[in-house]
């Protein structure tokens, strides 16, 4: 039999290893031990489903990651008001913003996804919000609610080079001035635009454009070194010079 016909036949044979019984228990049981790690975790599903009736508008889904953490998606016109209304709500009190971050996903039309990532003092819970945007897109600022998203929008701008609207000093913030382009951008090239070096005669530091340029070499791919030579192949002349040896001393 092929491979997927044995494939089927191990599979038949693994399902009918198992009783229904069987696997409603085990999933049962899992639940019942997510349950104990992560008391929280129903409150949190009812919560998030709390916040997408709140803001229909804004809110497009609402999930519980594999760490059991709440996660919403919203539309980018809904940052103000959806993260003003975890901060603010008397049963989210998100009043800590811990982090923002980005991920770059060139295929898609939104290619930018920023993540917000939230904690609950009061509650001792987290919530992660999602939205997205392109490059010419600007999202609104953070910094009129949380005063620590001023650095995180900066760092953001200058790895990505997604724009906040309202933010009071959207500079960059790790690499230096005059920098070309966003690092953190799929399409970035690894060696960059520039270069930097210092200059003895002119006593300061240079900017070049990269020059990744390469005299003209000759790689040899056959090592001059036998590593095994005891196992290397026989020239044919040779094996035909030994049987010629085996019948003369026959």
């Amino acid at each position: 039999p092929s491979t997927r016909q044995q494939t089927k036949q191990w599979y038949q044979r693994r399902v009918r290893g198992f009783k229904t019984e069987d696997v409603v228990l085990r999933r049962e049981e899992r639940q019942a031990e997510i349950k104990e790690q992560y008391p929280d975790v129903g409150k949190l599903e009812r919560f998030g489903r709390y916040v997408a009736a709140i803001l229909p508008k804004y809110v497009q889904d609402v999930r519980i990651t594999s760490s059991q953490e709440l996660e919403i998606l919203i539309h980018p016109e809904g940052i103000i008001p959806v993260m003003g209304m975890l901060r603010d709500h008397t049963n989210a009190q998100f009043k800590s913003l811990m982090e923002i971050t980005a991920v770059d996903v060139p295929s898609r039309e939104y290619r930018f996804e920023l993540i917000y990532c939230l904690l609950s003092h009061h509650y001792n819970s987290r919530c992660i919000v999602k939205t997205y945007t392109d490059e010419l897109t600007p999202v609104d600022s953070l910094t009129p609610i949380y005063k620590a998203a001023d650095w995180g929008e900066r760092e953001v701008w200058d790895m990505y080079g997604v724009y906040f609207a309202g933010h009071p000093d959207l500079r960059r913030i790790l690499t230096d001035y005059g920098f070309q382009g966003h690092p953190q951008r799929k399409d970035f090239p690894l060696t960059g635009y520039t270069e930097v070096r210092y200059d003895n005669e002119l006593g300061r530091i240079v900017y070049e454009p990269v020059e990744v340029a390469q005299e003209f070499r000759r790689f040899e791919l056959d090592t001059p070194w036998e590593l095994f030579p005891k196992h290397r192949e026989t020239p044919a002349h040779l094996l035909e010079q030994g049987e010629e040896e085996v019948k003369e001393e026959k």
